[in-house]
């Protein structure tokens, strides 16, 4: 049972009223409170049992319409802080959202009340198999023979094949960085000094560029070589400094490949 209000300029449920009030399609100031809770309290007296859902419904929108016409009333300050306004915004955010959920729910209980107003009317069967037929049961061989016995027992003891992935779309490994490192041990100390771009620049796939850049970084991280960017996004300039500091063996590789 929802609450009605009749006054000058509405006529109506009262939860609607405070979501119209809330957008401003009427005037919180031409509302009489007053005349709201006297004619709420006269339905009271008429009622002969009281209603603690619309009591309570009816207590929560008239404080909040109360606190309302208050803020609005009462003069307030002249600059807003930005923290107050937003409480309140979040204020009738709360207040609206608790009136959705309260629709909400009184829609699901006409629903329901619908669907147990139909499971009234139904008659569900209540009794068992008839003694006829309660022994009677399949024949689970009719159509059976000794091959289609045969075939089955074939199909379940064969061991299903193994799933394979794929390995087409992979590149195969044809450089590694160890022959890119004694490639570039060879070049460079003839060179000196030279650019990445110039020890690339015969190389036709990506992959072997990558290849060459990884030598680099394990001849660099060796104290063979020393690199240098100047600018952002140019050239590398790669500069031989000849044997590492405390190296007395071969150059070791980290075990990755290209």
């Amino acid at each position: 049972m929802a609450i009605e209000v009749a006054t000058p300029v509405y006529e109506g449920p009262f939860d609607l009223l405070l979501h119209l009030i809330m957008r401003e399609e009427v005037d919180i100031h031409e509302i009489s409170l007053s005349t709201i809770v006297d004619a709420y309290l006269a339905e009271l007296v008429k009622m002969t049992q009281l209603d603690l859902e619309i009591a309570t419904e009816f207590l929560l929108i008239a404080a909040t319409l109360i606190e309302l016409k208050t803020r609005r009333l009462l003069p307030g300050k002249e600059t807003v802080d930005l923290d107050e306004e937003l409480a309140l915004w979040e204020e009738r955010d709360l207040l609206l959202a608790r009136l959705l959920e309260a629709k909400t729910f009184k829609d699901v209980a006409k629903v329901l009340a619908v669907f147990v107003d139909d499971a009234d009317r139904v008659y569900a069967r209540v009794v068992g198999v008839d003694e006829r037929f309660s022994d009677v049961m399949p024949d689970l061989l009719e159509g059976m023979t000794i091959e289609k016995l045969q075939m089955g027992f074939i199909r379940a003891i064969t061991p299903r094949p193994r799933d394979e992935v794929n390995l087409f779309h992979v590149s195969p490994i044809r450089f590694t960085v160890a022959e890119a490192v004694e490639e570039l041990m060879d070049e460079l100390p003839r060179m000196v000094r030279t650019s990445f771009r110039s020890l690339t620049t015969g190389l036709v796939e990506r992959l072997e560029v990558v290849v060459r850049f990884l030598a680099l970084l394990e001849m660099y991280k060796q104290g063979y070589i020393e690199i240098d960017q100047i600018d952002r996004f140019g050239d590398i300039v790669v500069e031989w400094t000849g044997i590492g500091p405390g190296d007395s063996g071969p150059l070791e590789i980290d075990l990755y490949e290209g």
